[in-house]
């Protein structure tokens, strides 16, 4: 057992305990004291990043350059439910650390009565100078306390404090992810917006190439093949039409409801081509453990469940608490506060553990357990943590290198299907020729959009996992915000 003090008493034989023994056994704690478990963290990131900066505490989004988004991301912090109910929820552990502190410290109260009571005469004689019915007043001060002589509150206090700070870190992870998938979801629909402006064009060009073909097939100038293969080509576009603007209308209702709104359109800035891409932040392995609150939080549970081993283990010795009142009783109400209606008492009350069947042992294994639990939760939490930020950088390091080779792509067939179509007007080849350049520069236009969306998802990708003081940047909005909206509330007549 781990004692953070101990008690020496002389063989005085004298039973001198007293406030000055109280106070000096009162800094006793059973149960470990928190240590933090050592980290095997790596050495450097899979992924160097030549352009990284230390950017991990400013507005990232900013760097996007799309007013909009700002906008987007302002109006979730004030507005999302999940953030309102985390918040509200950091209000319930503020409040139950409160209680948890308060029983650290006497308990005071005050209660008055007043009754009015008949005695049967025939069970006792009353003699004649006492009033038969008769009136009672009574006005007293009690107090209770119990000493915490072996830390039992002081352990209780700690663990709640504990998880306030967790509540309070799980709170900084809802701003985490909602910040970051505002951006995504933003993101997400200039990139779907992006594609349905490719297919509504290509669908345009199919259909002139169809009318065309249709009327040279009456001509009897091109066979019921080749008008087939134009037919198909057409409404293989069309049909993408309709099926990218139903993810426009999904995306836009599942980032409605994250702006804390019913499902409606959103409104765009810029379009993907004109955002800017962010610089990578940078940060080591080591700074992963401070700046990611999902962690913080991971330990702050370990140091709570760490603590509940002493409050289980104080079980097993006496509780002591001191009791007492002080306050007047009298018959008559005048004679209340008269010196002969003073009455008093104090006492003090030992509750010694004898035989509990196992019950506190239990407990005690009990809370062990939750401790080594969140021990390996914390261990695992943070493995996972440098997990995510080399994927992370992996992703966006490979994401840019899959990019420029599509746009690359791009530009060879679009001259594939320019030198196609040239062929076809030359006689040289057939139709068929000019429907594979068109329909594979078709897809790679699709496939070059989403994965350029793609690359901007990797960058909020990763300033997500790495964390930092932009999570407490924008907490600021939000605080800004609810300090304006109480300043602005009327004052109560």
């Amino acid at each position: 057992m781990n004692n953070s003090c101990h008690l020496i008493i002389g063989s005085s034989g004298r039973l001198i305990i007293g406030l000055f023994a109280v106070l000096l056994v009162a800094g006793c704690m059973v149960g470990p004291d928190y240590e933090k478990p050592p980290i095997d963290s790596p050495a450097a990131w899979r992924v160097d990043v030549e352009e990284a900066q230390d950017l991990s505490n400013s507005e990232w989004w900013g760097q996007f350059d799309d007013q909009v988004l700002n906008e987007l991301i302002d109006e979730a912090l004030n507005n999302n439910k999940d953030l309102l109910i985390a918040t509200a929820r950091l209000d319930e552990f503020l409040g139950r650390y409160g209680v948890a502190r308060a029983d650290l410290f006497p308990q005071v109260g005050a209660n008055g009565a007043a009754a009015r009571e008949r005695i049967s005469e025939s069970l006792s004689p009353i003699g004649p100078s006492i009033d038969n019915p008769d009136n009672i007043y009574q006005a007293f001060l009690t107090a209770t306390w119990e000493v915490d002589l072996w830390g039992r509150l002081r352990r209780a206090t700690e663990a709640a404090q504990a998880e306030l700070l967790s509540t309070a870190e799980a709170r900084q992870i809802v701003i985490q992810t909602l910040v970051s998938s505002v951006a995504l979801g933003y993101i997400d629909l200039l990139s779907l917006d992006r594609q349905l402006e490719i297919s509504r064009e290509t669908v345009e060009t199919r259909k002139e190439s169809l009318e065309i073909f249709t009327k040279r097939h009456l001509a009897g100038v091109i066979s019921n093949l080749e008008l087939s293969q134009v037919k198909s080509e057409y409404y293989l576009a069309l049909g993408r039409v309709p099926e990218l603007e139903r993810a426009i209308g999904q995306r836009e209702n599942a980032l409605s409801v994250l702006l804390g709104r019913n499902p409606a359109p959103i409104k765009r800035g810029g379009t993907i081509a004109e955002l800017k891409l962010p610089t990578a932040p940078a940060g080591l392995p080591t700074d992963l453990l401070t700046r990611r609150p999902d962690l913080r939080q991971a330990e702050q549970d370990l140091i709570a469940a760490n603590a509940r081993i002493g409050v289980a283990r104080a079980a097993y010795f006496p509780t002591v608490s001191l009791t007492g009142f002080l306050g007047t009783s009298s018959r008559n109400m005048s004679d209340l506060f008269e010196g002969n209606s003073k009455a008093w008492n104090y006492a003090g009350n030992v509750t010694v553990p004898i035989f509990t069947a196992g019950r506190i042992k239990g407990q005690v294994e009990a809370a062990e357990a939750i401790q080594q639990q969140a021990l390996i939760n914390y261990q695992q939490a943070i493995q996972n943590a440098f997990r995510e930020v080399n994927d992370a950088l992996i992703d966006q390091d490979r994401t840019r290198e899959t990019l420029d080779a599509q746009g690359q792509q791009v530009m060879a067939l679009k001259d594939y299907a320019h030198l196609a179509r040239l062929r076809y007007d030359e006689g040289y080849s057939s139709y068929l020729e000019v429907l594979d350049a068109e329909r594979s520069l078709f897809n790679v236009d699709l496939s070059y959009t989403q994965t350029r969306a793609d690359l901007f998802s990797a960058m909020v990708g990763l300033y997500k996992v790495m964390g930092g003081g932009w999570i407490d940047l924008a907490d600021e909005v939000t605080s800004q915000e609810q300090n304006e909206a109480e300043e602005a509330e009327p004052v109560g007549q």
